[in-house]
């Protein structure tokens, strides 16, 4: 009953024209951080972190409520993903720099896509798919398991398919090894199990070594890609040159290199612009839980 709920709300907003569509979604973001002291704290905590307190109150509220914003954007085009075509929002998105992933293919090998949760992340994907390859995206199962069919239908509507997080690893392997393209996100938060201790915003955290050990052991690709827009209409997909992992004999500083090297690159993007990133969750609460004490 909930997911039959969720397209019929799904239907009559794709009825409207898109710019009221987007205002609707624009209201939903200014209604949830009005009312959602918790995870304006979270922000707050998160920025004051990262940022060593250098934010003032006015840079820290307008970063906040971007965040929101940019989550309800999220969502809106999931939905538009579902119901539009592909020439619709293809005409969204420019690439920047293709040539990088072609010359990787063109010597035979895999590409694993370094990505952050920044700025329109969802419609990045689709952008992958529409104008450079497929990507199969691992994902962490959600524990809304009707959002979770609603998101993973979109994500896969255009070509991309969807790899859950769980028992990943042989999967990702074989697609290195047909020489296809995944998907990884980096900047999630996780447990003291996984991932190697990098700096991150000047900063110790555990990020996951999952792309690094790979290219490392199978010889793929890590492309970094992130996408960034100017007026929340139009998007720009930035491809970056391939991050080179070493192969020496010390295998563990390899893959601690390779890693560190996508934390320097996500920090520089957050640090130019960082009302992209998703401060409205608990990146750090593994490595530094006491951040999110008060």
């Amino acid at each position: 009953m909930g997911y039959k709920l969720l397209l019929l709300l799904e239907k009559f907003l794709m009825l409207l024209p898109h710019k009221i569509r987007k205002s609707f979604f624009t209201l939903l973001a200014y209604i949830g951080y009005i009312s959602s002291k918790k995870y304006r704290n979270i922000a707050r905590q998160n920025l004051n972190f990262a940022f060593d307190n250098s934010l003032s109150d006015a840079e820290i509220k307008a970063i906040t409520k971007y965040s929101f914003k940019n989550l309800l954007y999220n969502f809106l085009y999931l939905m538009e993903m579902r119901n539009l075509s592909k020439e619709e929002i293809g005409k969204k998105i420019t690439i920047v720099n293709k040539e990088a992933v072609d010359k990787v293919h063109a010597q035979g090998r895999g590409v694993i896509y370094a990505t952050p949760h920044y700025c329109a992340w969802e419609l990045g994907a689709a952008g992958l798919v529409l104008k450079v390859e497929p990507i199969a995206a691992v994902y962490k199962k959600l524990k809304n398991s009707i959002y979770e069919q609603w998101l993973l239908e979109a994500r896969a509507r255009f070509g991309n398919t969807n790899l859950e997080k769980t028992n990943v690893v042989k999967p990702l392997i074989k697609l290195i090894k047909q020489g296809k393209a995944s998907g990884i996100l980096i900047d999630t938060n996780i447990n003291v199990k996984e991932g190697v201790i990098i700096n991150f915003m000047g900063k110790p955290l555990r990020q996951t070594a999952t792309p690094a050990y790979l290219a490392r052991k199978f010889d793929a690709a890590i492309i970094p890609v992130y996408i960034r827009t100017d007026d929340e209409e139009h998007y720009t997909i930035i491809i970056e040159d391939e991050i080179k992992v070493n192969k020496t004999d010390n295998e563990e500083k390899d893959i601690l290199d390779a890693t560190q090297a996508q934390a320097d690159w996500l920090s520089r993007i957050i640090q130019k612009e960082p009302k992209f990133w998703f401060w409205i969750h608990r990146r750090f609460k593994n490595d530094h839980p006491e951040i999110y004490q008060d």
